[in-house]
């Protein structure tokens, strides 16, 4: 039954081509152009930059005539998928699968031709496989990105990755997944509870936000970074810890102790709290006017 619901979301997702565009396809290409448009600025400025001793490393390394190895370059698009970008847009595909049935008052018509435990996990596992897809794209647009920088810089092409890399390209991968479908969890709690498309797709922006400025606002109360509240209330944070561990050895040894596990108890209650929240508050809730 439940393979049966995945199928019937998926299908009906696939003929939203509208959202589908936002959510897979806006984002790599519009970071494929920005990224384009980049390299031919900076290209024509190249002296001027060269001669500057102000001029950013950043920039100076893209300036530079050395060899650019796209294994390398993709393990560290892997570990930037999960960017404020993707979340905003495959959050446009979370909030029409989540809210979609309110809005078009068809609960009532599909709560009775499956349990109701079912149907919101079948819509959790295509906004999973929407965030696959995304993240799939973006690394296309990543890697043809650097070919352009390549060409625009005349720099050589190689392409190496070692065992650990490979390892490495597909943990960062999967955390960076693991992180935009626990955000979009935020999306599906708003989605039942309110029953409205909007809050879906705005209460998880405003969240986002105030989990950006709770560093600042827990040290001016004198909670430490690494204290488990800090960590708890801000999984972008967490989710960064991780990826340091990730990163290798030396990264992971300059981390305070235990706060790799602070940051794995967080990244999981944000991502299973909301999910039973949403089931708990579903199997109550009259559809009988949806």
């Amino acid at each position: 039954m439940l393979v049966d619901a995945i199928r019937a979301e998926g299908f009906r997702l696939t003929k939203n081509r509208t959202a589908v565009f936002w959510s897979v396809v806006f984002v790599p290409i519009l970071s494929l152009v920005i990224g384009a448009l980049t390299s031919f600025v900076l290209k024509g400025s190249e002296t001027k930059l060269l001669g500057d001793t102000k001029t950013p490393p950043q920039v100076a390394e893209m300036l530079a005539r050395g060899t650019l190895d796209l294994g390398e370059a993709m393990v560290t698009a892997a570990g930037n998928l999960a960017n404020p970008l993707v979340f905003l847009f495959v959050l446009i595909g979370a909030a029409t699968l989540y809210a979609g049935d309110y809005r078009w008052e068809t609960w009532r018509l599909i709560s009775a031709r499956n349990s109701r435990s079912n149907l919101i996990l079948a819509k959790l596992a295509v906004v999973a496989g929407l965030a696959l897809a995304a993240m799939a794209f973006m690394l296309i647009g990543s890697a043809v990105e650097n070919l352009i920088k390549a060409a625009v810089f005349e720099r050589t092409l190689a392409f190496t990755l070692t065992g650990d890399q490979v390892g490495q390209f597909f943990l960062l991968a999967g955390l960076s997944w693991l992180r935009i479908v626990q955000f979009a969890m935020v999306s599906l709690l708003a989605a039942v509870l309110t029953r409205s498309l909007l809050a879906a797709l705005f209460i998880p922006l405003v969240v986002g936000v105030a989990q950006f400025f709770t560093p600042q606002l827990l040290g001016s109360m004198g909670v430490m970074p690494d204290a488990w509240l800090a960590v708890l209330l801000n999984p972008a944070m967490a989710t960064d810890v991780i990826q340091g561990v990730i990163n290798g050895p030396a990264a992971a040894a300059a981390l305070p102790a235990g706060l790799a596990l602070k940051a794995w108890t967080s990244l999981g209650l944000w991502t299973l709290l909301p999910l039973a929240g949403a089931l708990a508050w579903f199997q109550r809730q009259d559809l009988s006017k949806e």
